[in-house]
């Protein structure tokens, strides 16, 4: 049976539970303020191995790192200045750098997919007091089966891994809803390998340098969320529609009303103020909800491709590609 604790209510026994469980060789659900992380001890093989059978992913699909402090970020990885910068301004919080392991590094190498580099971040919140509590890096991708809708609340870890899990750390909903966004410094230049909650306007106002966006698709798997089919419902996905067809769900932004409306299933709006962080924030929990409603598709209004706006958007056209056994 699963347990669940509430760390707002109950701090002292989560974090207890949490490290008990973690030193077993067992993951956890922690609550982060992306998402809910599946973590695991990121030194230990089991460990690591458990959170790949229990999400169903790929292990070609590395693994991000969650850290306590900076002391044990370099203890794992080397700081590149930029990096270094990003990190001394964004850290903690939704930004996750691909970094170099360092040689006497014992993160093990299933969690980095067998790469030499390390995708790290220092979260904010509980998930934090839990690694410097258990005083190791965790692994801890999204706690959900791979490839499908990210959870953000303990409900939502409960219905897709409950009967796998031990322990699910409750701390409410997700503050920001999307994932971290990663980047990667080669030679001065820095590269957007997935676009998450930290708006990346505001790593090119710090750095005064451009951010790059991938070229090509098919490109080698250096971070997690790079697969091209990612947090996908069970239903079929339709982006920028600019109509509803009878009996979609539809997921529209800004209060903007579409074409047939009238005929669908259920309306969703992600910020009928036209806000992006609170569009961010309800993206995940609006697509449970739709994809839960049974409609054999869900239909995404237009979304502006700007700030958080390119990370959601991001989600979608990955929500949207051809699965595994589809035709593209």
């Amino acid at each position: 049976m699963t347990l669940i604790i509430d760390t707002r209510t109950e701090p002292e026994r989560a974090l207890a539970a949490a490290c008990e469980t973690l030193a077993q060789g067992l993951p956890v659900a922690i609550p982060t303020e992306t998402v809910y992380g599946l973590a695991a001890d990121a030194t230990n093989a089991d460990a690591i191995s458990r959170i790949y059978e229990m999400k169903g992913r790929p292990r070609f699909n590395p693994l991000i790192c969650h850290v306590a402090d900076f002391e044990m970020a370099r203890h794992y990885v080397d700081f590149d200045p930029i990096s270094l910068k990003l990190a001394q301004a964004f850290w903690p919080g939704p930004l996750t750098l691909v970094l170099p392991m360092r040689p006497q590094s014992d993160i093990h190498p299933l969690a980095c997919a067998g790469l030499d580099t390390l995708g790290i971040r220092m979260p904010e919140g509980f998930s934090r007091s839990v690694i410097e509590r258990y005083g190791k890096p965790l692994a801890a991708p999204s706690a959900n089966t791979s490839g499908k809708i990210s959870p953000t609340s303990a409900e939502h870890v409960a219905a897709d891994l409950g009967d796998k899990l031990a322990l699910i750390l409750d701390a409410g909903p997700a503050e920001i809803g999307l994932e971290s966004t990663i980047v990667k410094v080669d030679r001065d230049e820095i590269r957007l390998l997935r676009p998450g909650g930290l708006d990346v306007a505001d790593i090119e106002k710090l750095t005064g340098r451009p951010v790059l966006r991938p070229q090509t698709a098919g490109a080698a798997i250096e971070a997690p969320g790079m697969l091209a089919s990612h947090y996908a419902p069970a239903a079929a996905v339709r982006l920028n529609a600019a109509d509803v067809r009878p009996g979609e769900v539809l997921i529209r932004f800004g209060g903007k009303t579409l074409p047939g409306e009238e005929n669908a299933a259920l309306v969703l709006d992600l910020s009928p103020s036209s806000n992006l962080r609170e569009a961010a924030a309800n993206l995940f929990a609006y697509m449970k909800k739709a994809d839960a409603f049974g409609a054999a598709t869900i239909a995404f209004g237009p979304i502006p491709n700007e700030g958080l706006g390119e990370a959601i958007i991001d989600r979608i056209a990955r929500a949207a590609a051809p699965r595994e056994g589809e035709q593209a």
